[in-house]
């Protein structure tokens, strides 16, 4: 994965790139169109493929209060442009200091003097500069000064509509994980470190492993079908509890998965976990036998449809 800086220069061997420009966030297929014209220009014309995106999300920069929203990490976003095929990402730190820059020094200073840049892709309501005052149509005029050719790419139609963050974040807090998942190309997906939490799940047969949440979107809370990825390449299918865990006090929220057949210690290691499907939502039960009783149904359920294609 060739993860650069933005606020250094380019490499040589990288730079006349036809560069994807964006956020990016959760690289649904509207953002592969974008990436994937940017790829293909690239290749027909000999020169590097680059995606320069930004971190922070700039939602996060001008409403530091608002709820946990994002779809991906910098890093899994990093990670699907390696396996997209680009030659690298850009990251373009999105502080207050990016946001004060005019459209025309973000073309001249970032685009073409750090970037080295040939071209750019972006989508075809992109916006950039001091107050979001730059359009695509001032990304094409200003950068023929620079030298660099501008494309819009047109809004991809999925199931219908418009494919956007939007949506897919209104299907997630619905719990309605394949519609989400048609629109990003694959389950809705949580990295992190594994956790130390209560152990309460191994005295009644069920061990999990812990996950925060940190600044993903919340989907809606409930029982998932689930499949974990491990650092060392392993998968494994599981079911797995997501919210604040209404049987113990006090709550606590978490992304709590329970793999079938699996034994080891996962504590300290890099764990994504696929929400593949919700089951139900969560509830509270009279008792521990009863819950033990309702996640064995839950366990047969996420074996039932992780057994099935979808």
């Amino acid at each position: 994965m060739n993860r650069l800086p933005g606020d250094r220069p380019v490499p040589a061997d990288l730079r006349g790139a036809v560069v994807a420009l964006g956020n990016f966030d959760g690289f649904h297929v509207g953002h592969q169109a974008v990436v994937g014209r940017a790829l293909a220009v690239a290749r027909a014309s000999g020169r590097p493929a680059l995606v320069a995106t930004f971190d922070p999300h700039p939602a996060r920069l001008f409403r530091p209060d608002s709820p946990p929203f994002l779809l991906t990490t910098i890093d899994q976003r990093a990670t699907l442009f390696d396996a997209f095929g680009m030659d690298g990402t850009v990251v373009l730190p999105f502080d207050h200091a990016m946001a004060a820059v005019s459209p025309e020094n973000f073309v001249a200073d970032w685009l073409a003097a750090r970037i080295g840049a040939s071209a750019v892709v972006t989508g075809h309501d992109f916006t950039f500069g001091r107050d979001r005052k730059g359009d695509t149509h001032a990304l094409a005029t200003i950068g023929a000064r620079h030298g660099i050719a501008a494309e819009a790419i047109a809004a991809i139609e999925q199931d219908g509509a418009i494919a956007s963050s939007t949506r897919i974040r209104a299907h997630l807090k619905a719990g309605e994980m394949d519609a989400a998942a048609r629109l990003l190309t694959r389950p809705y997906t949580i990295a992190g470190t594994v956790q130390h939490g209560d152990k309460v799940g191994r005295t009644i047969g069920y061990p999990t492993a812990n996950l925060a949440m940190g600044d993903y979107l919340r989907p809606a809370y409930g029982i998932y079908a689930v499949r974990g990825q491990l650092g060392d390449g392993r998968a494994l299918g599981g079911a797995a509890n997501l919210g604040i865990r209404p049987q113990f006090d006090p709550p606590k929220e978490l992304l709590e998965p329970y793999f079938f057949d699996f034994s080891g210690d996962l504590y300290g290691q890099p764990l994504a976990v696929e929400l593949v499907a919700r089951i139900r939502a969560e509830a509270k039960f009279d008792s521990l036998a009863a819950l033990t009783a309702q996640m064995e149904a839950d366990c047969i359920e996420a074996r039932r449809i992780l057994a099935t294609p979808r």
